[in-house]
């Protein structure tokens, strides 16, 4: 299977965003991807980094909706499981930081929702998320199992976990992480260690570029199961990042073959409360 990570830096025109995430897929499909992952809030600029802007409403869309539409589409004409990251809004008016999840077929699996939301400098996502009422989904795609872990969720092994424990053989993460925003190598290390800890693919896709008050990094990376990095895109600049995963790789992982037989799932309940 090939993945393939569109680094971006998107404006603030939404149909323009749309229009340059349909050309990735299509470049992606050219260069062989069967999966393609976009980073966090593709269609917009990271209104988050502002208290209560206003003018964010403008990117909020249902789901299925105008973008999800398109990306079906296309998705169904390169045969391209495809992960994308939006503002939603739900017919009661909530709002969610959302992935829809788009199988090779154009069939929309479902739509994960962001669990775990933040508040601090230059990331005031409370203001603008509702914490999600979907749990932790697992989709069955044509190119295996699939979870999805929207940015902070990384940072819970509990998360992370609960897709493990689902069978999830490939986990994507779109993600907007900045510049210099935790100590060097930790937002990385700890992806790789989820990837060895539950013998799963790990792929961040990352935003890119300088917005008013925050640079993001970009350097999306690909985890293999037994947490190395199998690719990396630069730093500060737009890539379209492909790795080669072979999903058979997750049963052979250590997690797979010794961790998970000696878990003891029946303590951590009370452990964990």
């Amino acid at each position: 299977m090939k993945l393939a990570l569109a680094q971006i830096q998107p404006g603030p025109d939404a149909q323009h965003n749309r229009e340059r995430a349909i050309e990735a897929m299509r470049r992606a499909a050219d260069r062989g991807a069967n999966l393609i992952v976009f980073p966090e809030l593709a269609l917009s600029p990271f209104f988050p980094q502002k208290r209560k802007d206003e003018t964010a409403a403008q990117y909020a869309e249902p789901v299925p909706g105008p973008t999800t539409e398109m990306l079906c589409a296309a998705a169904r004409k390169h045969a391209l499981v495809t992960v994308f990251n939006l503002y939603e809004r739900d017919e009661a008016g909530r709002k969610f930081d959302s992935s829809p999840v788009i199988d090779a077929d154009g069939s929309l699996l479902g739509v994960t929702r962001m669990v775990h939301i933040t508040d601090f400098d230059w990331f005031h996502e409370r203001d603008y998320y509702q914490p999600s009422d979907r749990g932790a989904p697992v989709y069955d795609t044509a190119i295996g199992k699939l979870g999805v872990a929207i940015c902070y969720d990384r940072h819970y092994p509990e998360y992370m976990r609960a897709l493990g424990v689902q069978g999830a053989q490939i986990v994507v993460i779109p993600q907007a992480g900045a510049v210099d925003e935790w100590p060097e190598g930790l937002f990385e290390a700890e992806v790789r260690v989820a990837a060895f800890q539950n013998g799963y693919f790990a792929a961040l896709c990352n935003r890119v570029g300088a917005e008013e008050h925050v640079t993001f990094a970009g350097e999306s990376f690909v985890a293999d199961p037994q947490g190395r990095v199998i690719a990396r895109a630069p730093g500060g600049e737009e890539a379209l990042l492909l790795a080669d995963c072979d999903l058979d790789d997750c049963a052979r992982s250590t997690a797979r073959k010794l961790f998970w037989q000696d878990r003891r799932p029946e303590l951590y309940g009370e452990w964990l409360t």
